[in-house]
Formats: C-alpha cells, structure tokens, sequence
C-alpha cells in the first residue's frame, strides 16, 4: 500500500494537468451545475498586445563643407541656407546638424607597387606629416594599409603616431597595383566600423582616407565604381595624394621652387581626382613634401567643421541606379560646397530611422 502511495505521488508531480485537475472540485454529470455557475463572470477588458509596425526608411545623408571665394571655412550658416536636389528634384531636408570637432577615424593607404618606386620616400614623409598634422592625441584614431598585388592593414587602428610612424618607414615598393581593392576593403572591414570614442562621448566619428597613390589600377577585382560606391555607403572621404610628376614640365630649374608650373594631369590623376570628387574630398598634385604643409592643416580643420544633412528622396526607387546630389546655397552665390556628388539605390541604403552617417 504504501508502494502505491508513493507512485501515486510521484505521478501527480511529474503530471502538472493532474496536479490541477487533482484541485478542481469533482462534480457528477447528472446532477445540476452550482448555482455560481451560472452567474457571469466579470470580463476583463481585452489587453491589447503591442503592435509592432515595420517600415523602410529610406534616408540619404550628406555630409559637406561649405568655402568662400577665398577657400576659408564657412560655419555660419542654418538650415534653411541649404536647398538640396536629388536628381534635379527638390527635397526637404529632414536632418540637419552642424558637426565640429568630432573624432576623426583615418585610412592611410600607401601605394607600394612598383610603380612608384622612385616616389616611395615621398609617400613616406608625405603620410607621416599628415598624421602628426592632424592626428589628436587621446581623440583621433588612424591605421595603415598598403596596397600592391593586394590591401594589407600593417597597423590597425591606435592614435599612437610612433606606431604608425614605424609601419609606414618599414614599407617596400613591389609587385603591381590594386587600388580599388584597397579602397573597398579599407571602408568594408575598417571604416565601416571603427573604434569608438573613450567614455561618454557621442558615438559620432568623422571617417576620412588619405590615399596615397600614382592612381593607375592594374590587378583590382573591384571595379572604380564599386569602390566610390562603398565610399559613398560607408560615409567615408576620400583625400588623394598624387606621387606623379608627370605633370610637372620645369622650363626653368627655378620654376620648381618658385611654384610657376605647367599642370598636365596624367591618366591616373585624374582617377585619383574622380574618387575625391566623387566622395566630398580633394586631390592634390605636390612635388614636394613641403608643398602639402598647409594643404594638411586646410584638411584638418575642413573635417572638424562640416555640415550633415538628410532627407527621404520623393522620387525614391530601389532601382540600384545612380542618383545624382546637388547641396546649394542660393543666397550665397559666391561659396562653394563640397560634398559627395550622389548615391546607388539599393534595398539596404538605409534602415535605421536616421542616417548612418549620424549614427555612427
């Protein structure tokens, strides 16, 4: 008997349905319900279940510097100085912030072919004067990439300007060349996501590349626009550093220092000058070193100062074709801004309910 017991027992512990019936009053079927029974039971009202609505944001961000007829900095201006086009169409502008002094996340990347060989010393002193130039101890951060057969990171992100001094002193030119494959893996597996700023800072970075390079792709997989276009998707601009001197036709030894020089830009410059333009940066063409003092501390302030806007496009179509931007200030006919020249539709441009430029 007690052998039952203890089964029936361990039955109604495993057995949660028997544990319950086992509490509930038994009643014979023939008899009459209870007169409770019949009384109606209050009715809670119906608790409505949270009702999750999904929907594609599609928001283009922009982000532009704004120069004078001098080529000074123009930081003064609102919201409603700006008219934005996407393809010729006006559009309202839905986001709009002035951004200064933010964390910069910079892409040095070295052109160590062959070709450049000659010009290796240049690019050497010209990227290490960059990061001492701009580089802020304890707020901004850079890594190295070089590029010739294929991209390769010789030093990741750090704002230790000794580390990356060392990387780009160490590097050899040889081998053929792959810039747009530099470019693509530099905004893919870098600048699409770099460190974060120390503390309770915004988590709202500037991501800048400074390529380095003669311009001329010989080995690339990817293609120019498929470069431009991660770019562009990444938020990512690009400055170019040209190491020809193709262009430089010295008539007079004295024209070198003077600055009196005959401009013709190779095939590869003006590739290089396509990849700024076409992002919101700027190309340059030194024959020297010296000559791009000035140019880096232009650079420096230019992304501690810019303007970011964003607006849903009303002809808005995801047709993965190229939409062209256009930034205007129609009450100042006299400046100039910079800023990405447009962007590819595509399903995932943007899914968050701002831009990622200012989520980022």
């Amino acid at each position: 008997m007690r052998i039952k017991s203890i089964a029936l027992l361990f039955a109604l512990v495993l057995s949660p349905a028997a544990l319950v019936l086992a509490q509930q009053p038994q009643q014979n079927p023939a008899s009459p319900a209870p007169a409770t029974a019949a009384k109606p039971q209050a009715q809670e009202p119906p608790q409505k279940s949270p009702t999750t609505i999904k929907a594609q944001v599609n928001l283009v961000d922009v982000l532009f510097t704004v120069l004078d007829r001098r080529n000074k900095l123009v930081s003064s201006l609102e919201k409603q100085d700006f008219k934005v086009l996407d393809d010729n169409q006006p559009q309202d502008i839905r986001y709009f912030s002035k951004q200064s002094d933010l964390p910069l996340r910079i892409g040095m990347l070295l052109d160590t072919s062959n070709s450049i060989r000659d010009r290796l010393k240049f690019e050497q002193d010209a990227a290490d004067n960059f990061l001492f130039s701009v580089l802020r101890r304890n707020k901004d951060e850079a890594f190295v990439m070089t590029f010739d057969d294929e991209p390769q990171v010789v030093q990741p992100f750090t704002g230790d300007t000794g580390l990356l001094r060392d990387q780009i002193l160490r590097t050899r030119a040889g081998g053929g060349t792959a810039v747009y494959d530099a470019i693509y893996q530099a905004c893919v597996n870098e600048l699409s996501h770099p460190p974060r700023p120390p503390g309770d800072q915004p988590d709202i970075v500037r991501r800048v590349m400074i390529l380095i390079s003669d311009g001329e792709d010989n080995l690339s997989t990817r293609t120019r626009a498929e470069a431009i276009e991660m770019a562009q998707r990444t938020s990512v601009v690009i400055y170019t550093i040209s190491t020809s001197t193709q262009w430089v036709t010295l008539d007079d030894p004295n024209k070198e220092r003077s600055g009196n020089r005959k401009y013709h830009l190779t095939e590869g410059d003006k590739i290089l000058q396509d990849l700024a333009d076409e992002t919101g940066g700027r190309s340059f063409y030194p024959y020297h070193v010296d000559d791009l003092d000035q140019s880096f501390q232009d650079i420096g302030e230019e992304l501690r100062n810019q303007y970011s806007l964003a607006y849903n496009p009303t002809n808005h179509t995801l047709d993965a074709r190229y939409h062209k931007i256009k930034v205007e200030i129609p009450d100042h006919k006299g400046y100039q801004v910079r800023a990405r020249r447009g962007y590819y539709a595509r399903a995932n441009q943007n899914t968050a309910s701002k831009p990622a430029a200012m989520a980022n």
